[in-house]
């Protein structure tokens, strides 16, 4: 797979990481991205040229991290998942099976064994990004939170009614999905 844009070097990599250094990182022989040494990549996992697993992160068996995605905390990635695109898997998350993690989509807290839903509305990108929290945009509530917010919310972000309707649906569907995957209830230990 082609790896869009400049590829991340040490120098960039120390943008993020001030005390990165090439006796703390290392460059995955599999795409070249970049592997904090504390985080633990199987060698026959690809990592693409512009991606970043670091921290206690796990990335294991068939799985594939390309794009501009990234793999921190304790986040665990294995079988045949894919983290891609501008993602982040992060925090105690687990991504597993035939799991699809892209866009903008970010998954961290609990643990999934299913992809999380992702839509991508009209204005901004809709994720269940754990547990009971729903992230419109860059905006991570609860969601009884967004059903009793969510029009102040388009206002101030300059949602046409159509769009304030719209997403209406969007954090209805995500209720109705959350509660059949019985993960409806926020954390509130891993949350804190």
């Amino acid at each position: 797979m082609e790896e869009k844009g400049d590829s991340v070097t040490l120098e960039k990599l120390q943008l993020l990481f001030p005390s990165a250094s090439a006796d703390t990182w290392h460059q995955h022989p599999k795409g070249g991205g970049w592997v904090q040494n504390t985080a633990k990549v199987d060698p026959s996992v690809f990592v693409g040229i512009n991606c970043i697993v670091h921290g206690n992160a796990r990335v294991s068996g068939d799985a594939r991290v390309s794009g501009d995605a990234r793999v921190s905390g304790d986040a665990r990635v294995y079988g045949d998942a894919r983290v891609y695109g501008d993602a982040w898997v992060y925090g105690d998350a687990w991504v597993s099976g035939d799991a699809r993690v892209s866009g903008n989509a970010w998954v961290y807290g609990d643990a999934w064994e299913f992809s999380p839903l992702q839509i991508m509305g009209t204005k901004h990108a809709v994720t269940v990004c754990a547990h009971g929290l729903l992230r419109i945009g860059c905006e991570v509530h609860p969601i009884d939170w967004w059903k009793r917010h969510y029009k102040a919310l388009g206002r101030r972000e300059n949602y046409s009614a159509a769009q304030v309707k719209e997403y209406a649906n969007y954090i209805e569907l995500a209720r109705a999905w959350m509660k059949i995957h019985k993960c409806d209830k926020v954390n509130m230990e891993r949350a804190a």
